[in-house]
């Protein structure tokens, strides 16, 4: 009987692998006949849906009716089909069979090193809507959900962007600090997390006012997220080591460029400072020291504050990241004035950072783009360099692009600078660069003339791009090259070998850290090791700290003061910025609050 009873619990339970398409489903055994018949509708309508939606969606869980919106948004011609398929699975359900789900075939898991975790718990932390006041507690972090798949290949060192310049460089033997280059623990998947749920409805609303699950974070600070900044300090070394403006501001332009360069497939949220957080970085192999305050939470705004080893740059400004939830996109605007300083050339530079977008945030394969202009400005000379980050557009042709030009203060085109922000900065003389775009949106035309037109509209997808490299430009010289991410890149968040050494906490460091440190938040910790259920339940608790101390001093009408920043004036733009007091490294920590 047992064994009886075995063989019909195995009937039962029928998983049908056809391609790309994975249907499972429980098949009532009292009416076998008439739900196989239903299921064969299934598994042709099934595969044909599939087949006639994106071709790019093989990293992608969808439902059957999300199936059903792309096709008949895409195809009107498998409108029909589609309604029978909703039909056909609308009577499963009536015969208690499981919904119906299409899985990708290639679905990565990188989980697979960790202990068995409830899905629940991954997911139950911490979804409430925050008040206006308690909104201001915390700060958003640059880039949104989810998971990443991909990690891009890129090429060649070349030059002051060799490897060794980026903190990469392999174990040393000279008395150099070595690093670590990995984390202590893989992260977690995020397939199975609905983002849909959370962020329905926000649209138009800032995504600070909601309370992400754990999972949906990266193991950094938002203040730790800034210091990748630094990833390519050379290129400020670099500028110093040449008498000549124009070739500075390449080097600085370079620099302001290679900032956003990390966060590409970073689709994992920063953790939102608290309200009195720091962070500080020493890298005596790049050569600079490193500290930031979240000094305001209404606005909430992170304040930082570099200077070279060898008192031979300043860097300095204030960041205000400001999301929108649009849908089916995510949108980062960092505003805020960031600042270089060259005292050896008595120059100061300032710029703003580009706008970060998050696509397919509610289906699909997650992909980010940079667009907007950027000017850097040399306050001395008057020589500035416009930049335009240019957004995809519906073909994909322009995705990750980059170019503008170098303009002497009579707005005098000195030389272009082109690229991707992904991948690689050149520069050329201005009167090539303007030919070779003319030539190339002749030949653009010509192809477009050939093909068939479409609707203007966002892409859904992530457009493949023009080619793994970009389009060099004969006589273009090379000022920046990003370095390939470790092979370990996607098993950790696809941090870089330089964002995977920010939250390194060494033996010996807790005597020295400020109590305020990154490093020492539990929630950060406990994610970092794996450890999920912690880190969820560490992020509710220091949050609702947070909030109760800013409820205590409303009602004793007592203000918040900063500790390393002050208000005031930029000197170089005359902008309301937040300045540095010049006192974190008397290591004088009294009186620092108790926010962990």
């Amino acid at each position: 009987m047992a064994s009886n009873r075995a063989q019909v619990a195995q009937e039962r339970h029928l998983i049908l692998v056809e391609e790309t398409v994975s249907v499972g489903r429980v098949i009532n055994t009292t009416q076998t006949h008439l739900s196989l018949f239903i299921r064969s509708i299934i598994d042709v309508l099934t595969t044909k849906l599939y087949r006639g939606s994106d071709q790019y969606h093989t990293n992608t869980s969808m439902t059957v009716y999300q199936i059903y919106y792309r096709c008949i948004k895409r195809n009107v011609k498998l409108m029909f089909c589609g309604i029978v398929f909703v039909m056909a699975c609308w009577a499963m359900s009536r015969l208690k069979c499981q919904p119906v789900c299409v899985r990708s075939w290639n679905q990565e898991t990188l989980a697979t090193e960790h202990q068995e975790v409830d899905q629940q718990s991954l997911c139950k932390a911490t979804l409430y809507t925050l008040t206006e006041d308690d909104f201001y507690d915390a700060l958003p972090g640059q880039s949104n959900p989810t998971g990443l798949h991909e990690t891009l290949g890129l090429h060649p060192k070349c030059g002051m962007s060799g490897e060794g310049n980026h903190g990469n460089q392999k174990a040393q033997c000279n008395g150099v600090k070595k690093h670590r280059t990995s984390l202590p623990a893989p992260m977690f998947s995020r397939n199975d997390v609905s983002i849909w749920s959370i962020l329905k409805k926000c649209i138009g609303m800032e995504l600070s006012k909601i309370a992400m699950p754990v999972i949906l974070n990266e193991p950094l600070s938002f203040l730790q997220r800034l210091t990748e900044y630094m990833e390519h300090t050379y290129l400020i070394h670099q500028a110093n080591t040449t008498t000549d403006s124009m070739e500075r501001m390449k080097c600085v332009a370079a620099f302001a460029v290679s900032a956003v360069a990390s966060q590409w497939e970073r689709t994992g949220k920063p953790f939102n400072p608290l309200l009195g957080e720091t962070y500080e970085l020493i890298r005596e192999d790049l050569g600079f020291r490193w500290m930031s305050e979240q000094v305001s939470h209404h606005p909430p705004v992170s304040a930082f504050h570099a200077e070279g080893l060898q008192e031979d740059f300043l860097f300095h400004g204030s960041i205000y990241p400001k999301l929108k939830f649009w849908g089916k996109s995510v949108e980062a605007e960092p505003k805020g004035i960031i600042s270089l300083e060259l005292p050896k050339y008595n120059e100061a530079y300032t710029w703003t950072n580009p706008t970060c977008c998050v696509h397919n945030i509610i289906v699909g394969q997650l992909w980010i783009e940079q667009y907007g202009n950027v000017e850097v400005i040399n306050h001395k000379t008057g020589e500035r360099c416009s930049l335009i980050f240019k957004p995809c557009g519906l073909f994909g042709k322009e995705l990750h692009k980059v170019e503008g030009y170098i303009l002497d203060k009579s707005k005098k085109k000195l030389c272009a600078i082109y690229g991707k922000w992904t991948e690689c900065l050149y520069t050329v003389d201005a009167d090539t660069f303007d030919a070779h775009k003319k030539s190339d949106k002749k030949n653009s035309e010509e192809k477009k003339s050939n093909m068939q037109t479409s609707v203007d509209e966002e892409p859904e997808e992530m457009p493949l791009p023009d080619g793994d490299t970009v389009q060099v430009i004969p006589g273009s010289e090379l000022i920046w090259r990003i370095v390939p991410r470790p092979d370990n890149s996607a098993e950790f968040y696809a941090f870089s070998t330089f964002a995977m050494q920010l939250n390194e906490l060494e033996e010996g460091m807790k005597g020295v850290l400020p109590p305020t440190d990154c490093r020492l938040r539990p929630d950060i910790r406990h994610m970092e090791k794996g450890d999920m259920d912690s880190a969820s339940a560490e992020k509710k608790r220091v949050e609702e700290k947070q909030r109760l101390s800013r409820k205590n001093r409303s009602k004793s009408s007592e203000e918040w003061k900063t500790r390393w920043f002050h208000q005031g004036t930029n000197p170089h733009n005359k902008a309301q910025d937040w300045l540095y007091s010049n006192s974190y490294w008397d290591r004088n920590y009294s009186l620092l609050p108790d926010i962990y």
